[in-house]
């Protein structure tokens, strides 16, 4: 076999790596983001769906509002999947693992404005609720990167909900 054939097909695992955060941090961090990453996801397929669907006096705010968030929360998947490959896993990626990722039933039937505002406040909160856990644990394990991504990433919801709580006030 080829040096080129062997480099090739060398496999790199997760206790190969030392950064100087254990194996057993960056398994459970990676799950815990797979696990922001599929709430994200469900977020932002749920967006477009209300940019989408919308109607009514609110629809121009509420789609461009929309708008502006699932591309963010789009940019925000790579990133979160990208960290999870730099702490030696693999981003989510079988149909089990992105199940999670589909909005729910009563989500993609909400015709009401109002009701498709309360519903993304209720999925920004619990996106919110997930990342300052694990932001903790990053900051107290010396994760400055997972602690520093996940800082922009609460800045982002934090805004998100205050704009969606200013529509419906």
């Amino acid at each position: 076999m080829s040096k080129t054939s062997e480099i090739l097909k060398s496999e790199t695992k997760p206790s190969d790596m030392n950064i100087g955060l254990s194996d057993k941090y960056r398994k459970d961090t990676a799950k815990t983001l797979s696990d922001i990453l599929s709430s994200t996801y469900r977020l932002m397929i749920t967006s477009h769906i209300y940019h989408w669907n919308v109607v009514g006096p609110l629809f121009k705010p509420l789609h461009e509002l929309t708008e502006a968030h699932y591309n963010d929360l789009f940019a925000a998947t790579d990133v979160i999947a990208e960290r999870v490959r730099a702490l030696g896993h693999l981003a989510p990626a079988t149909f089990s693992d992105v199940s999670s990722f589909s909005p729910s039933k009563q989500s993609v039937n909400n015709t009401q404005a109002g009701d498709m505002v309360h519903d993304l406040i209720a999925l920004h909160e619990t996106v919110v609720r997930k990342i300052r856990k694990t932001a903790r644990k990053a900051g107290d394990a010396g994760d400055m990167v997972t602690e520093d991504m996940l800082t922009a990433r609460l800045t982002f919801h934090e805004q998100a909900l205050w704009m969606l709580r200013s529509v419906i006030s």
